[in-house]
């Protein structure tokens, strides 16, 4: 079989990548070794926004790059993706005030703020926001960013590129690959030998492995792997809102509602040697319960801690000292094999969530050069699946509620949160909770099940509890080992 573009890598960057490929009409095709958004995609801060710290180090135009995209990424999925605000705390002893004002009402400024509200100081009048403090005489600034459920973004960018005609092969991986006269001549791990006329890395953390191990294509830039961590407590607030909290050694830890029963507390900048080095450690469960205890009343310990979680970044290796400093911006390498018309191969080194769409434009516009293959950008004004609402996302949700009387309001917030326009795909003609199939426990029932199935790739439960929904915090043992069985035995009678 040959395509146009072989996609090395199933997280946000792969997946955005397929998407705007297919929108292009390139026969594309992605494999990832597991499952979507099976590692860092999954492990983020949950934030599409510009990165407030970043300012400090000078990094203007990532800043204002990222800012921008907000805005389109908002637009483009509001049921995945909704406007927070974050309370800034002062602490004097970090930052002198004047700073922090400053920082802020830049970030308002050189994004282009159009939808989400500005920048303001921290009232006496602010008692959710304040509350919360050890301290009620806080002062501090509030500011606007968003929410994003990472794996669902993957998920949806990898359902457009299907639903546009690109192949998503998970549990595949690339075993071994060469180039063969002008195209890619790549080996799979499902037994399938395939030709493509560009091939793109994009596999994160083992950006610099795959070259190296499987390609053997010596590269220039170099990778700083980082790992980021977060813990998960019962919630410390009440609110929909955020924290970013000042820490002595000058870091940031944002705080942040999940879940609607559980404070998300991260993250880390954490360096390691190795990919897969992605279990969080008792010293960084240590380092955020602390920078949690020094600005919130209810104190925690690492006994509070529900769940855990940590991915490892690839950032673009810029050289800065550390970590924290080091740049988040992603750099693009392609290798042309030393000669002109040999096929392509782009690597992607570094990158964020929230610049996903537009570093797989940037990386196809240069691809459809070199490889001749055509095609227009397309992304920034298309919406991904689920996200034509029409309407905004209360008077959606009313809509569903209308519409599936039977659903609890949290059942029925969480689908449409999922799933948005999509959604009466799932539901259907259903006018009980009994049309729906057996109920696993905290909402789930066999016909989201299904549709994840056939339509979202998942095959196991960890697919569905921990990435494509959140639902493993919310479930008992018992209820998970019974998906656990249904899952096996669902896959094992479609393979049969």
């Amino acid at each position: 079989m040959t395509y146009d573009l072989l996609i090395i890598g199933g997280g946000i960057n792969g997946t955005a990548i397929a998407r705007d490929a297919a929108g292009r009409r390139w026969k594309t095709l992605l494999v990832e070794r597991d499952d979507l958004a099976g590692h860092t995609s999954s492990s983020s801060s949950k934030l599409i926004h510009g990165g407030v710290r970043y300012l400090e180090y000078y990094e203007f135009g990532l800043v204002r790059k990222a800012l921008k995209e907000r805005e389109v990424m908002l637009k483009s999925a509001p049921h995945i993706i909704w406007p927070m605000r974050f309370v800034f705390p002062h602490n004097n002893q970090v930052r002198p005030f004047w700073m922090i004002r400053a920082g802020l009402f830049l970030y308002d400024l050189i994004g282009g703020r159009r939808t989400l509200k500005g920048t303001r100081s921290l009232a006496k009048s602010d008692p959710r926001y304040k509350s919360p403090f050890s301290d009620p005489q806080t002062k501090g600034l509030v500011y606007s960013d968003c929410w994003v459920d990472d794996a669902r973004l993957v998920a949806l960018n990898a359902r457009d590129a299907a639903d546009r005609g690109a192949e998503i092969a998970t549990r595949t991986a690339l075993t071994a690959a060469k180039r063969d006269g002008d195209g890619w001549s790549a080996t799979l791990s499902d037994g399938r030998t395939v030709s493509a006329r560009a091939m793109v890395n994009a596999t994160g953390p083992w950006v610099a492995d795959l070259l190296e191990e499987t390609i053997g294509v010596p590269h220039a830039s170099k990778v700083r792997l980082v790992r980021g961590s977060h813990i998960i407590v019962r919630r410390l607030y009440i609110g929909d809102h955020g924290y970013i909290l000042q820490l002595p050694d000058r870091r940031i830890v944002f705080a942040l509602p999940y879940l609607g029963k559980y404070t998300l507390i991260g993250t880390t900048d954490f360096a390691v040697d190795e990919p897969g080095d992605d279990g969080v450690s008792t010293e960084e469960i240590d380092y955020l319960c602390r920078s949690a205890n020094l600005y919130f009343a209810i104190q925690i310990s690492p006994d509070d801690v529900v769940s855990s979680y940590g991915g490892v970044r690839s950032l673009y290796d810029d050289g800065a000292e550390d970590s924290a400093e080091v740049t988040r911006d992603y750099v693009l390498e392609i290798d042309d094999g030393g000669s002109d018309g040999a096929a392509p191969l782009l690597s992607v080194f570094g990158g964020k969530i929230t610049t996903a769409r537009a570093l797989a434009e940037d990386a196809n516009g240069q691809l459809s050069v070199m490889a001749g293959l055509g095609g227009k950008a397309w992304t920034r004004e298309a919406h991904l699946p689920g996200g034509e609402l029409g309407i905004g996302f209360d008077d959606f949700l009313e809509q569903i509620e209308a519409r599936y009387h039977f659903l609890e309001w949290e059942h029925a917030q969480r689908l449409a949160r999922a799933y948005g326009s999509l959604l009466p795909e799932i539901l259907g003609d259903a006018t009980s909770m009994a049309d729906l199939g057996e109920h696993f426990g905290a909402g789930l029932t066999e016909r989201e099940i299904r549709y994840l199935i056939d339509r979202e790739w998942a095959q196991t439960a960890e697919d569905i509890l921990w990435r494509r929904s959140k639902l493993g915090l919310l479930m008992s043992e018992e209820e998970q080992a019974r998906l656990t069985t249904y899952m096996r035995e669902t896959i094992e009678g479609a393979e049969a």
